[in-house]
């Protein structure tokens, strides 16, 4: 089974970014280091064949494939993991890519988010976006398991986006995991428990 989390923000700035204080700096950078963690990390590895998708409306996308990380040097805290891309992020910003940094295999893109959505489409993925309205997820995740190719959107920080005309003129189903509200990164974790299980 392939599986692949997108996630969009459009409130990360590192114009003033400090280390003592990342949420406050970074327009909640650290939110996006969260999520990343929980969905590559395993235990004392990285997760087989499941990526992560960052959109960054002010940096482009970053794709966050195992495949072509070195799990030995790759940042496994949200603090060192949220420095490294901060550093990855401005030198990209330049054209750069600094001398040395552990996320020197993230693939960068100019792709936007929809355009992603769509390209997947196109490949036969399954796709839901996360809502807190959506349908009941345990009542649809044997439909799930159907499909070996399943793209989860968890949208952005602000959730504009989940409910943009960009995004509903594609009809994407969505599915909700309960009338709790869960932190993204909580998200990920729970569906690819209960995703790796079916």
């Amino acid at each position: 089974m392939n599986l692949i989390f997108f996630i969009k923000s459009g409130t990360v700035n590192l114009d003033n970014y400090t280390i003592k204080d990342i949420p406050g700096s970074s327009g909640r950078l650290d939110v996006i280091s969260r999520c990343i963690l929980a969905a590559i990390l395993s235990t004392g590895d990285f997760e087989k064949k499941i990526q992560i998708w960052v959109f960054l409306d002010n940096y482009g996308t970053f794709v966050f494939n195992p495949e072509l990380l070195d799990y030995r040097n790759f940042p496994k805290t949200e603090l060192m993991l949220t420095d490294h891309f901060v550093t990855f992020l401005l030198k990209s910003n330049l054209g750069e890519k600094p001398n040395y940094n552990p996320l020197n295999s993230v693939i960068t893109s100019n792709m936007s988010i929809i355009e992603a959505i769509k390209k997947f489409q196109k490949i036969n993925y399954r796709i839901f976006a996360l809502k807190e309205d959506g349908n009941d997820f345990f009542k649809v995740k044997s439909k799930i398991q159907e499909k070996r190719e399943i793209l989860f959107i968890i949208g952005s920080q602000e959730d504009e986006f989940l409910n943009s005309k960009e995004l509903l003129a594609l009809k994407i189903p969505t599915i909700s995991i309960g009338n709790q509200s869960y932190l993204a990164s909580s998200v990920i974790r729970l569906l690819k428990l209960h995703i790796l299980l079916l």
